[in-house]
């Protein structure tokens, strides 16, 4: 710590104040003492600071799948932002199922030494947003729960969603297909259903019908089911020259499909994702993406948790930020060269 402070040119309680993430320290002056740390590698002793503090610098990352690629780089994501504020992460996969979701924010199946937890829910909706209500601070991520009792992380879902037709429509597409909507009968929301309002908003926008003919469902966003879903169109013989696919693993999947069946892209089909995967620079062709802000993601729910860890007794009210997007424009939309 004395080496850290030396560094900064700081005092060595500036450098505690920095680690134990006490509010009161200016921007600045918080960034010189973390860059020193990274240029040391420096990490506190969480068993003395625990003891000392009554926490450990443990927090928790309650996810769906880890072998799906948005959450596995996002883990990534925030397991570098916690490392940046001497924090520690121990990652759990509730395999999307609402009764581990549930156990998840009960703490009943919950390791009793984190000091907070950050949550993506997609069994859990709406009406569950009592489980929230618990004495561990908890940042909700993703699309299911709103106006809840916690910080939220979200995304530009619906505006994202419109940005990304609309680069199809300003490349001259007409006739384009959706892929992975979700149950047309379901009243919750999701990212499924906030980015089909976006398609449609595009589409009214530009004067153009919404034809559920070139809106396909799928069940799982995964390869397969985007594979599934683009065959379906050739085999139905529908009439389209774009696919907006609701997230990179779908579009992969209509790639290879596509591309097995003969069709070329850009060409005949132009075709865009959403989440900006890393695979999705290396597919052939490039896809064209919507990148949602995933590292400004994980690092602003980290802050928030470790702003919520450190309240005392008056409490901020629950907060929804949502970092802001860009469209990447690749091979699969014309564009050459990639925009990253």
């Amino acid at each position: 710590m004395h080496d850290v402070a030396r560094i900064a040119g700081v005092s060595v309680k500036t450098v505690s104040n920095v680690i134990n993430h006490h509010p009161h320290v200016r921007t600045f002056t918080r960034d010189r003492v973390l860059a020193a740390i990274d240029q040391l590698d420096y990490r506190p002793n969480l068993s003395a600071r625990g003891l000392r503090s009554g926490r450990t610098g443990i927090i928790g990352l309650a996810l769906p799948a880890l072998k799906e690629n948005y959450f596995a780089e996002l883990a990534d994501a925030v397991i570098r932002a916690a490392e940046r504020r001497g924090l520690g992460v121990v990652v759990e996969q509730t395999s999307g199922d609402r009764n581990s979701e549930l156990l998840a924010v009960s703490g009943a199946a919950r390791p009793s030494f984190l000091d907070g937890l950050l949550f993506s829910p997609i069994s859990l909706g709406q009406s569950d947003v009592d489980a929230l209500e618990t004495p561990l601070p908890i940042v909700l991520l993703g699309e299911r729960i709103f106006n809840g009792p916690t910080d939220h992380v979200a995304m530009h879902n619906t505006s994202a969603a419109h940005a990304a037709v609309k680069h199809l429509l300003d490349i001259g597409r007409t006739r384009i297909a959706l892929i992975g909507a979700g149950d047309p009968d379901s009243t919750e929301a999701g990212s499924a259903s906030l980015r089909l309002r976006g398609y449609r908003q595009a589409l009214e926008h530009a004067g153009l019908p919404y034809d559920t003919e070139l809106v396909r469902r799928a069940s799982h966003w995964n390869r397969a089911t985007g594979a599934e879903a683009a065959q379906g169109l050739l085999d139905d013989r529908v009439r389209f020259d774009a696919v907006f696919a609701l997230n990179d693993t779908l579009g992969l999947g209509a790639l290879r499909a596509l591309g097995a069946a003969g069709v070329d892209m850009p060409s005949d089909v132009a075709l865009i994702g959403f989440d900006n995967i890393d695979e999705s620079r290396y597919s052939v062709p490039s896809m064209s993406t919507v990148d949602p802000g995933r590292d400004e993601i994980a690092q602003t729910a980290v802050d928030l948790l470790i702003e919520r860890i450190g309240e005392k007794e008056t409490a901020l009210p629950p907060r929804t930020i949502k970092p802001e997007f860009r469209i990447v424009r690749r091979e699969s939309t014309g564009f050459a060269d990639a925009t990253d």
